[in-house]
């Protein structure tokens, strides 16, 4: 959240670093549907100070708006701070060596598709 965790970036990723991390990733701030009148609600009340600055900054985010639903940058958002929040993110992975290894695939072996039962199958 801009302006109230951001700047935990670092303390995060050297926490799940020593706690055996080898990758990391991030999602920016979403605030799609119903979220971000509930949100809005939780900064007015918690944080009635910062609310209007951490909401310009989520818009300026967001190319104005409170949620960008658009792929390739719903997730890691654009603009100024959200390129500051990257080279961050990863010159912090950088220092503390997470994401310098092969990336690990997902296993999809284990995968069954929901509804068929496959019983017999594991004698």
């Amino acid at each position: 959240i801009p302006f109230l965790n951001d700047k935990d970036i670092e303390a995060i990723l050297a926490a799940a670093r020593d706690a055996g991390a080898t990758q990391a990733g991030y999602v920016l701030l979403r605030l799609p549907h119903e979220v971000k009148e509930l949100f809005r609600d939780w900064l007015a009340q918690y944080f009635p100070l910062r609310a209007a600055h951490v909401m310009a900054r989520v818009q300026d985010m967001r190319g104005g708006k409170d949620y960008e639903a658009r792929w390739g940058t719903r997730q890691s958002g654009s603009g100024n701070y959200a390129q500051l929040l990257r080279q961050r993110f990863d010159k912090s992975c950088r220092r503390l060596g997470i994401n310098a290894g092969e990336r690990i695939g997902l296993d999809t072996t284990r995968f069954r598709v929901p509804g068929r039962a496959e019983q017999l199958g594991l004698f």
